[in-house]
């Protein structure tokens, strides 16, 4: 992946994320989706903005179908934020910068 974004799989989602010290951000995405393609340079720009803050990573949903199934994932793109390991905030569809920063900074 580009920039400071992480590939997160089927493997490493429990570790990556689940038992991340942080919040973490992941886009489940597919590699044929064209808004998932449309969104990922505000996904990379928001992981090089909130380095330290948070980690950002994508999920390919073709190549990790257990995690997509095991939180629902019905449509791409869709971006779940996880603290302490659970989801607190989920958008569906393509989204400007500023409605996900928003969704991250609710958080933090």
């Amino acid at each position: 992946m580009a920039g400071n974004t992480q590939d997160f799989t089927d493997a490493n989602f429990q570790n990556d994320v689940i038992g991340s010290d942080v919040p973490v951000l992941v886009d489940f995405w597919a590699p044929w989706c064209g808004p998932c393609r449309q969104l990922a340079p505000t996904v990379d720009a928001i992981a090089t903005e909130y380095t330290g803050k948070i980690r950002v990573g994508k999920v390919n949903t073709d190549e990790n179908p257990r995690v997509a199934t095991q939180y629902g994932i019905q449509s791409i793109p869709t971006l779940m934020l996880f603290k302490g390991g659970n989801v607190v905030k989920t958008i569906m569809g393509a989204q400007p910068k500023e409605r996900i920063t928003q969704m991250i900074d609710s958080a933090l």
